[in-house]
């Protein structure tokens, strides 16, 4: 029975929690994770990348000097893409990225991530992330007492807290997304999974 450790906010070790064997006790596929990562990544492109090519600079059409009797390379206008400010040859033009995954291949990949980290004691449960106000030193304290400075961090609260996100932004490689907004490429950047105490029966809900 895979076991995952309980903390409270200031950092003290307060139980052990045994992890759904239903739910994270799954092989994860290599493939199907390269093709939920490749999913996120492509669709996060806007793809409005665009150069222009000779015929779209704006400019005099003026051929720069005659064709013979200057002892130079014959030329055409100043806009031919040898020249400085001239324009792209082959550029980038605006294209679609977007990638449709199958909803069930996109939650079944998502489970094997954290079955990954389950099955290698990287998933921590946090009794709370409730704060009063933000305070990043809270969210630090918490990381160096649990020695995780320095570690891919993911946040994982059972739902959206401003206050916590707030705390924790500042802090490098730290990452906070709520039960609903996780997805399967922050869950393999990170080194460990901290999740809020009812934040992965939130998760079994939204993937089985």
């Amino acid at each position: 029975m895979m076991k995952a450790p309980i903390y409270n906010l200031a950092g003290e070790k307060t139980g052990e929690r045994d992890l759904p064997e239903d739910f994270f006790g799954i092989k994860p596929d290599g493939h199907l994770l390269w093709e939920a990562v490749r999913t996120y990544l492509y669709n996060q492109r806007q793809g409005t990348h665009h150069a222009k090519t000779r015929g779209e600079v704006k400019g005099s059409r003026r051929k720069i000097w005659p064709q013979k009797h200057m002892g130079r390379a014959r030329h055409g206008d100043r806009y031919a893409p040898i020249f400085v400010g001239g324009g792209k040859a082959h550029g980038p033009r605006p294209k679609e990225y977007y990638i449709r995954m199958p909803k069930r291949a996109k939650r079944l990949a998502l489970r094997m991530a954290l079955a990954d980290r389950a099955q290698n004691d990287r998933v921590i449960i946090l009794e709370s992330t409730r704060m009063d106000k933000p305070k990043t030193k809270t969210v630090y304290n918490f990381l160096k007492s649990v020695g995780l400075l320095g570690k891919n961090v993911l946040f994982v609260p059972k739902d959206y807290d401003r206050v916590f996100y707030l705390s924790a932004r500042n802090i490098p490689d730290v990452e906070v997304l709520h039960a609903d907004q996780l997805n399967t490429y922050y869950v393999l950047w990170s080194d460990y999974v901290v999740a809020e105490d009812g934040a992965i029966e939130k998760l079994k809900e939204r993937l089985l």
